[in-house]
This record gives C-alpha cells, sequence and structure tokens, in this order.
C-alpha cells in the first residue's frame, strides 16, 4: 500500500492487509453501543467521491464511513457535474484537487483511470489528495476485497490455509481480479470456476487454479464468491442464456447442499437471484452479503484513516 494511495491489491502486502483488517475491527468496537456513531479522527478533512459509474454499496459506504469520521464528505457524479459538458477527467482531478480535496474516491469505467488521477493530482513536493480506487473498468476494486477478506476471517476464524472458490464472470470482474490476488496473499488457496468465455487473458498469471467445474469442487471448499454477470459490459454473447449460465455456474440450493457445514457464501451484489445465486440461498444463515456490506463502512473508514492520519490506533480512535 502507497503512503498515499491505495490502488491496487497487488500493492498491498500480508502485513499491510492484516493491519487494515485489525483497524477496521477496531472502528467497528470503538462505534459499539454509541447512541451517536460520531468520531473526531477526521475532523477538518474534506474527502470526495468521484463515481462515473452507478454505485449503492460502495459509494453509500464511503460516504457513511466519512460522516462517522467527522470529515467533509462531497459527492460528486459524472452526471451532474462538469463532465457532462465536456470536461476530461484530468481536469476534473486538478480541479477538486485545487478545491481542497483530502482524499479523492474515484469510479470510472476506464482501466486504470485512479492511476492517472493520482499522478495528475500529485504536487511537486510530493504532497496532494490521497485516491481510493473505487472501482476502475474491470481491473481492481481494492476495498471490495478488503471486505471480503474481513468478513471471511470473522466467518472462518482465519483465511491461512483455507480453500476459496470466486465462481462467474471473472472476464469482466474487477472484484474478482483484487480478491484473487489479495486472498492469496493472505495465505488462501484461490481456485476460479467459470465458463471458458469468462476468463480474462492471462488468468495463468494470476496465483489461482482454474477448475472446469463447480460441482467438484464444492464439498472442499470453506468459502464461495458468486460474482454478478455484467451484462452492461458484455457485447456479444458470451453464453447461450441465462437458464444455461444458471444451470452450470449458479449456486442453486442443490449444489449449496453440497459444501461443507461451516462454508460461507459471498456475493459483492447486486445479486441476480435465481441466476448468479438461488433464492433460498441468498437468504441463508451461511450467506454473509449484508456482514459484507456493514464491514465495507469499517474496512473504508480503516483506509481513509491509514492514508490521510497514519497508523495509530489510539488516534484513530480517540472520544
Amino acid at each position: 500500500m502507497s503512503a498515499r494511495h491505495l490502488l491496487s491489491t497487488m500493492d498491498l502486502s500480508r502485513d499491510d492487509a492484516t493491519d487494515i483488517l485489525d483497524e477496521a475491527e477496531r472502528f467497528e468496537q470503538a462505534l459499539l453501543g454509541r447512541d451517536v456513531r460520531k468520531l473526531p479522527t477526521l475532523r477538518g478533512k474534506t474527502v470526495m467521491t468521484v463515481f462515473y459509474e452507478n454505485s449503492t454499496r460502495t459509494r453509500v459506504s464511503f460516504e457513511v464511513a466519512g460522516k462517522w469520521m467527522s470529515a467533509d464528505v462531497v459527492n460528486v457524479s459524472a452526471s451532474s457535474s462538469s463532465a457532462s459538458k465536456g470536461e476530461s477527467l484530468r481536469d476534473t482531478a486538478l480541479t477538486l484537487r485545487a478545491a481542497g480535496a483530502d482524499a479523492l474516491i474515484v469510479r470510472h469505467p476506464a482501466s486504470g483511470a485512479a492511476h492517472r488521477i493520482a499522478q495528475w493530482t500529485a504536487l511537486p513536493d510530493g504532497s496532494g489528495p490521497a485516491v481510493i480506487n473505487a472501482g476502475d473498468g474491470t481491473h481492481e476494486h481494492p476495498t471490495q476485497a478488503l471486505l471480503d477478506a474481513l468478513t471471511l476471517r470473522q466467518r472462518l476464524g482465519g483465511i491461512e490455509g483455507r480453500r476459496i472458490a470466486i465462481v462467474g464472470d471473472v472476464l469482466h470482474s474487477r472484484v474478482a481480479r483484487s480478491n484473487a490476488f489479495l486472498l492469496a496473499t493472505l495465505g488462501a488457496e484461490v481456485v476460479v470456476v467459470a465458463p471458458r468465455t469468462l476468463l480474462p487473458v492471462g488468468i495463468e498469471t494470476w496465483p489461482v487454479t482454474v477448475a472446469p467445474s463447480l460441482d467438484s469442487e464444492l464439498p472442499a471448499l470453506d468459502a464461495v464468491m458468486m460474482l454478478r454477470v455484467q451484462a452492461e459490459r458484455m457485447n456479444g454473447g458470451f453464453f447461450p442464456s441465462a437458464r444455461e449460465y444458471s444451470i452450470g455456474y449458479g449456486l442453486s440450493q442443490k449444489r449449496f447442499d453440497l459444501l461443507p457445514d461451516h462454508a460461507v457464501v459471498l456475493h459483492p451484489g447486486p445479486m441476480l437471484r435465481g441466476m448468479e445465486i438461488g433464492f433460498s440461498v441468498a437468504d441463508a444463515p451461511e450467506t454473509a452479503v449484508l456482514q459484507q456490506v456493514q464491514n465495507g463502512v469499517h474496512v473504508r473508514m480503516a483506509v481513509l484513516f491509514r492514508l490521510l492520519i497514519g497508523s495509530e490506533p489510539t488516534t484513530g480512535l480517540a472520544r
């Protein structure tokens, strides 16, 4: 993890990732039982979310995280900003830096956009706003991987040595890439299961095993992460039909019953019930979707704290 930015899970060492997860749990405990969920941690800091794609979970959790830490949070969307008038991404980023942003949380349909913003907004003395990648094209979504790791750690007691499957539309999924690298860094054995048409070029360089069949993998898994089928990124037919996809790769109740009793089911959302995941499976106690959302707030608090303040927990959790 850069001292100033969070752009990719590949930049995180095992110690970096573990420290963020530990920090997230400290924030959770600090807020537990409070009538007013407010910490003075980021008082005086200005956090701006800059989203060029639609989002519910990521945007809301970053906004809640900033407000719970007493930051001034400003939301910028492409549809209501000067980007709709043709302003370039570079000019928008420089404008927000000039307006006083201490952190820019960026989601953009182009892979690499967050990296470019980090370069454009850096000042000659090395200062400038912290840039957090909230999803760039089909590339990465590092805070999603961190919240998934926290959820797995809480549910399973640890990640080291666990066998975790990532299932579905890997080709278009920034969540898949970020999770594959982060979970491997944390010591998990990662298995990818997907139609051949939904596997990215170069997946042999990822720290994963590609398995041909979901059914054969399920009895040996500690966790299964179902991915959203990203139809909005697809041009052409990647599989015959929604029904065929569900038959081959959906987590039905029948498949769910093949998992060990302790296994956890994750999904980054939004879920396509009946296709990617069965209706009953989506609502099962073993499915941790809402816990993922809750952990997302605490993880994003931890990331903002580390980038804007530092790593001394007693400072971050001052009352």
